[in-house]
């Protein structure tokens, strides 16, 4: 297959359809803009498997994706997007670079949850922008901007809710969305423990990169596990 990108932790191919790719996920681990690096084997299996069921979720609660269908372990089949950089973070408790940046308590929830925007460029280092950089620098109309922040709290109830009842707090998340051919926005690139914070209800453990980050340790068993309680529920 021609191979149309290649990221930290995926690569993009071109499918046998004009309009769908295949994205690979690799074992790579990476943080701090790519400055802390690592290989976890089977990595990428846990997070393809995560992000097929994560999708399938909210395509079922009306949420327009880029998935199509997981295809084997490590690739899933999806809508071809020209992806809009600008990630979008989702904030239901506050931890990580916002307490540091704004120096909020750590666990402080916020109601209704925060959106905020970072420009997607790792030589600048992913800077925090807003509404109106998005429009000045013509990454997006403000149409776009409006359909992206609903689409980014609509995910964000339908994880929070089917999460909780899995004893996993869905502390914050970040999303790419992109454009299909027709134009519509849909969410894209993956969702799982690489992109969101995820702990444990009753222990307070995180399940998510943070313990590569922070260097906790046991990163694949705690991956194991969210994919676990999400395969018994999706059962």
């Amino acid at each position: 297959m021609e191979k149309l990108y290649e990221g930290k932790a995926k690569i993009v191919y071109q499918s046998n359809e004009p309009d769908k790719v295949v994205i690979y996920f690799k074992d790579e681990a990476t943080a701090f803009n790519a400055q802390k690096r690592d290989v976890i084997e089977g990595k990428g299996i846990l997070n393809n498997k995560i992000s097929s069921i994560f999708f399938d979720l909210l395509e079922k609660n009306g949420i327009p994706t880029h998935f199509v269908k997981q295809l084997s372990d490590r690739e899933m089949l999806a809508y071809k997007t020209q992806i809009i950089p600008v990630e979008v973070v989702v904030r239901n408790l506050a931890t990580g670079s916002i307490v540091k940046r704004l120096g909020i308590q750590e666990k402080t929830p916020f109601e209704p949850p925060l959106i905020e925007f970072y420009l997607k460029n790792d030589q600048l280092g992913d800077p925090i922008i807003c509404h109106q950089h998005i429009l000045a620098l013509n990454l997006a109309s403000e149409e776009e901007i409006e359909t992206i922040k609903n689409l980014a709290l609509r995910v964000n109830d339908v994880l929070k809710d089917f999460l909780k009842k899995l004893d996993i707090i869905l502390v914050d998340f970040k999303l790419e969305f992109g454009r299909k051919n027709d134009g519509t926005i849909v969410v894209a690139d993956e969702i799982s423990p690489d992109t969101c914070r995820f702990w444990d209800a009753k222990t307070g453990e995180r399940m998510d990169k943070d313990r590569f980050r922070l260097n906790l340790g046991d990163l694949s068993k705690f991956y194991e596990e969210v994919l676990r309680r999400l395969s018994y529920a999706k059962s």
